[in-house]
């Protein structure tokens, strides 16, 4: 009885999977939204980020809900460091989202580059493969091929965001800014380039975890 009655108290192990793609969904979002953002017209680039910051508390209340689902845990699916660092990481990303429209706000950036939209989309490319990639871990064996493709996909979008990000800034020097607009201008290039970091740093976790259960 004593047995019984501790098994129901442990959360099911599929859960942290679950939290997972819950906040990669909030991710593939947050994406969308930046998109948006960036395409929307200057007047309406306010409302554009306030859907981004609502984004970013969800993904923050899921986030705060798996550490503390991993605090209670007798049993996890995988390594608790690997599971506060996905999380974690997963985290991050929508974070810096945040940061990218915050930012353009800041520094009034009145035109969104070309190149600035090819990282966005570059951004919600990575989401997705992340989105499809993490409800896979439910079954690592049966999964490997396919969340091993996603995760080499991720990493050929953050060296191709690497290009976008150079041409951007070139094409950026040639138009001769004023300093606050360059600045501006480098800043957003920058961490738009870096949300494609981090979802190459949480496509890295994933396959480490894979590595670990293979």
């Amino acid at each position: 009885m004593a047995l019984k009655f501790i098994r129901a108290l442990m959360p099911r192990e599929e859960r942290f999977v679950e939290n997972f793609a819950a906040h990669a969904e909030r991710l593939v979002a947050a994406s969308g939204a930046l998109i948006a953002m960036i395409q929307a017209p200057p007047e309406e680039r306010e409302a554009r980020f306030e859907d981004i910051r609502v984004i970013e508390k969800q993904a923050d209340t899921i986030a705060r809900e798996t550490l503390m689902a991993l605090h209670r845990a007798f049993i996890t699916p995988f390594d608790r460091s690997d599971i506060h660092a996905l999380i974690t990481a997963q985290d991050d990303t929508v974070d810096l989202i945040e940061d990218v429209g915050r930012h353009a706000l800041l520094y009034r950036i009145e035109r969104f580059t070309p190149h600035m939209l090819e990282l966005a989309r570059q951004i919600q490319e990575g989401a997705k493969m992340l989105a499809e990639a993490i409800p896979l871990l439910s079954n690592v064996d049966k999964n490997v091929v396919r969340i091993t493709q996603l995760c080499e996909r991720i990493g050929r979008i953050e060296s191709e965001a690497d290009t976008a990000l150079h041409q951007g800034l070139s094409a950026l020097i040639a138009e001769q800014p004023t300093t606050i607009a360059f600045l501006g201008a480098k800043e957003v290039y920058e961490m738009l380039e870096a949300v494609t970091d981090r979802c190459d740093d949480v496509a890295d976790l994933i396959e480490g975890i894979v590595l670990d259960h293979v």
